[in-house]
């Protein structure tokens, strides 16, 4: 194919994505559901299991082989510019006055996901030599836990919001618990990304390791107030400076890709180091169009994810495990929750709450997945397998909070789940950017 031919495909292929995907999305939207619902059913939708099966020639028209490696450069580039934010807007000072019942309520609910997890992946190794997983090494475990524990700020702050919680006591425990657990969720991760080896690498995992803490200690101590004072002090244009940090961004991505440890871990961390205005808030004019540029983008991840989506090969064993892990993913995340905020102090209906909300999954437990698919801890089966409970429980989410809610004794004159927040900072730094599409996105 020659490069004019490539660049008109790239170009058409483009068109699609963006419309299918933020169509999907807004139908999705429509139908009561998050923005990921209908961007993730798009992305597997334009893969191979549906649109290649049902019309091979048009997919080999409008995928050839030839854009791939851009295609999957944008994705790319869509999750360093998404995580960048997260890690932006990732603020654990909104923990306030119940620290303590935050603290409980993430550690149970990302310790007990983890070791259900990891120990099925232990139990049942017969049945995952069925959907092509190798024998199990300590990425790998691991990896299977992490699966389970992931909880997604994004899209759960945008379902805080939808359902009148965003001041509420239930409402802002899961949301600052949720922001703890993506701090414990993505450094476990990062160690299942140490642990996988690909042979490429001069260092083994213990060097590399060395390297990244090396790595992580300067970002932490020297990042944040040399780009204040470069970037900020100087009262350098705000274009200029969203230019800048995402060039920022992208080369600490680079750096963690290089080790092995994906570059996700790298938009991360410099999102967490960037510099906030000086009473602690966010600056809107770095913000907003970050979440501009990676909800327009992250359509490409949906699509980038779809094509390793293969339902065709999906036999009576990975349905079942599909349904098995479901069920497991939301009884540990519900359950573990619930029980955490119960001794926390909080009343029944609002326990069961702040379980419920934390079983949301979405563009989070996405990007965790496809780390651990490139990083060869987990088969295309089965990953296929993990895709699609991240579909479900995040589709469970609302019908389950609705349950609560019917379930709920609270008197008549008390709105359920309505328990009064304490006073305290600000607890919403990410309900104030919800107000975006990117929020709906994860």
């Amino acid at each position: 194919m020659s490069p004019e031919a490539v660049v008109t495909h790239f170009l058409f292929a483009s068109a699609l994505i963006l419309a299918v995907g933020h169509g999907a999305g807004w139908l999705a939207q429509r139908l009561k559901q998050p923005y990921i619902v209908g961007q993730l059913a798009a992305g597997i939708a334009l893969g191979p299991s549906l649109l290649g099966s049902t019309a091979p020639d048009a997919y080999a028209v409008l995928f050839p082989r030839e854009i791939g490696t851009a295609l999957t450069g944008l994705a790319q580039f869509a999750l360093v510019v998404f995580l960048f934010a997260v890690g932006y807007e990732l603020d654990l000072k909104i923990l306030g006055d119940r620290a303590r019942t935050v603290v409980t309520v993430a550690v149970a609910s990302f310790v007990v996901p983890m070791a259900v997890g990891s120990g099925c992946a232990l139990l049942f190794q017969q049945q995952l030599r069925e959907l092509d997983m190798p024998g199990p090494t300590v990425g790998m475990v691991l990896f299977a836990g992490v699966a389970l524990s992931i909880t997604a700020v994004p899209v759960l702050t945008a379902i805080v919001r939808e359902n009148n919680l965003a001041d509420t006591v239930p409402g802002i425990l899961a949301v600052s618990a949720a922001g703890l657990l993506d701090v414990i969720g993505w450094t476990v991760l990062a160690g299942t990304m140490l642990d996988s080896d690909s042979g490429e690498h001069a260092l083994g995992w213990q060097g590399r390791a060395l390297v990244a803490a090396g790595f992580t200690v300067l970002m932490l101590v020297a990042a944040r107030p040399v780009l204040r004072r470069l970037l900020w002090r100087t009262r350098m244009e705000p274009s200029l400076r969203l230019a800048l940090l995402i060039g920022f961004a992208c080369a600490s991505a680079s750096v963690t890709q290089f080790l092995g440890l994906h570059a996700i871990c790298g938009a991360l961390l410099a999102g967490i180091v960037c510099p906030r205005e000086d009473d602690g808030t966010l600056d809107p004019d770095l913000l907003a169009p970050l979440h501009v540029v990676s909800s327009l983008l992250v359509p490409y991840f949906f699509v980038f994810s779809g094509q390793s989506v293969t339902l065709n090969n999906m036999n009576t064993t990975g349905w079942l495990t599909l349904l098995v892990v479901t069920a497991l993913a939301v009884i540990t995340k519900v359950g573990s929750g619930t029980v955490a905020a119960r001794l926390g102090g909080l009343d029944r209906d609002d326990s069961r709450t702040v379980g419920v909300l934390l079983s949301a999954r979405g563009l989070t437990e996405l990007i965790a997945l496809n780390a651990g698919f490139q990083a060869g801890l987990v088969s295309k089966p089965l990953y296929t397998v993990l895709v699609f409970m991240a579909l479900a429980t995040t589709l469970l989410t609302q019908p389950l909070l609705n349950v609560v809610r019917r379930l709920s004794d609270h008197e008549p004159t008390r709105a359920p789940g309505r328990t009064e927040a304490a006073p305290g900072p600000d607890p919403r730094p990410a309900d104030r950017a919800s107000t975006t599409p990117v929020v709906d996105a994860g």
